[in-house]
């Protein structure tokens, strides 16, 4: 008999899941999340419970996904009955053109089917939203894609968070995923440690400029963090319990925008720095993982968190400095036009900046100790990391100490979210922090 490991997913869906403040009912946009030891036999009825057994579906993975887990999917669905396109996309890449050319190889299917993990998944997602056709997934990772309502894109080599469809309903099969290569096992892992910096930045943006922001999934999330944290030995020892820990984890991260309509939740300056390596490292890219990037970058900003949060006074900030020459050398000049002017919302002068300096006085004290118990002790994240076997350093990730400063320094530039990378610049606080990560 399969034992089910959704825990609280289970009450998200079902809509009996309570905030333990407000009292409301949080409801996710899923007909169904089942998250089971294993679900070899069930796949059918899984997707029959959609509703899509009418439908010609379109089975999307990659020659790697389709080893693990899309060759058995198909082989179930046809023994079914199910009208099937199969489609191995041999060289799938998350952009504007890869995403059009995935419509085109669905272009005869009513719904489809994602089996595999980020490129795969949301490159689907995002054909289904274009082209109005319910999906559904089945992961051969734990990843925060899975779950969100989000696409990241890159559109003209600019990696951007975009709107996507939710699935109908995904489908873990954990003996799957205990399977899969270490490297992405331990990259879920990194990608969930984020919630200490991105919930720090999203609720400083919030108490300084009164940017929106919603804390249920931190709620939801506090069920698995502290186990997550204290044994991610359990984790890549491949143990059933701690790989549905870690893909609940990833699974309230992905279901954050449901609740909040954004991804700030999970996604702030650690994402802007994993997204400037991709997007700037080019032909020098490593050929890391986005988790694996995550997790060095939570790591330093936590370390850049801690440096200015842990002093009695408030940083005095200065009116922006934009240096277009130097953005448009690291950036190019097109994708440097098309940051700065999302920029231009925290793009402060001397009057906005002299406000900013009266609230900061005015809160610091408050605003310390609400952040505070937020935060990881730098020294727990960097343990954590280590024993999962993930990078914890640019040089582990096999960046150039001079690729790494400029990360830390230019992030900022490439979205319009306020984080702790924009007060420590506004400080004159951030090329001498960048210099120390070094």
């Amino acid at each position: 008999m399969t034992k089910d490991y959704g825990g609280v997913l289970n009450d998200l869906v079902a809509g009996r899941w309570h905030h333990p403040v407000t009292g409301d009912i949080a409801t996710v946009p899923f007909q169904s999340i089942v998250i089971q030891d294993a679900l070899d036999g069930r796949e059918a009825e899984l997707l029959e419970s959609l509703g899509f057994q009418d439908k010609t579906l379109a089975v999307v993975s990659d020659r790697y996904t389709y080893d693990a887990l899309a060759g058995r999917i198909v082989r179930q669905l046809k023994a079914a009955g199910f009208r099937i396109d199969d489609i191995v996309w041999r060289s799938p890449v998350c952009s504007d053109q890869g995403v059009m050319e995935l419509r085109g190889l669905t272009s005869s299917a009513e719904a489809l089917v994602a089996v595999g993990s980020g490129t795969i998944n949301d490159s689907v997602k995002y054909a289904s939203f274009l082209d109005k056709k319910p999906f559904a997934t089945f992961p051969t990772s734990p990843m925060t894609a899975h779950f969100a309502g989000s696409a990241s894109v890159s559109f003209d080599g600019m990696k951007q968070s975009i709107p996507a469809a939710h699935a109908e309903g995904v489908f873990v099969d954990l003996e799957v995923l205990r399977r899969c290569p270490q490297r992405l096992i331990w990259s879920a892992y990194a990608d969930v440690v984020c919630r200490t910096t991105a919930q720090v930045d999203w609720l400083l943006s919030h108490r300084l400029l009164g940017k929106p922001y919603w804390d249920t999934v931190y709620h939801l999330l506090a069920a698995d963090e502290p186990r997550l944290m204290a044994n991610p030995e359990d984790v890549v020892a491949g143990e059933i319990e701690a790989i549905a820990r870690v893909t609940r984890m990833n699974g309230l991260m992905g279901l954050g925008t449901a609740f909040a309509g954004t991804t700030h939740h999970g996604s702030m300056a650690e994402h802007m720095l994993s997204h400037y390596i991709d997007m700037f490292a080019g032909d020098q890219h490593p050929g890391t993982t986005h988790g694996e990037q995550v997790g060095v970058a939570t790591l330093a900003m936590n370390r850049l968190h801690h440096h200015i949060l842990d002093q009695d006074a408030p940083p005095v900030l200065k009116a922006t400095a934009v240096d277009r020459d130097a953005i448009e050398a690291r950036f190019g000049k097109a994708i440097a036009e098309a940051c700065l002017q999302s920029f231009m919302t925290k793009d402060f002068d001397q009057k906005a900046t002299d406000r900013l300096n009266q609230t900061l006085a005015a809160i610091w004290p408050d605003l310390t100790r609400e952040l505070r118990p937020l935060m990881l002790r730098s020294d727990d994240i960097e343990s954590a990391l280590r024993r999962v076997g993930a990078p914890v350093s640019a040089a582990d990730l096999g960046l150039s100490a001079d690729f790494w400063r400029d990360a830390i320094r230019y992030s900022r530039f490439t979205r319009d979210r306020y984080t702790m990378l924009d007060l420590a610049d506004d400080a004159g606080l951030l090329d001498d922090f960048a210099a120390s990560c070094s």
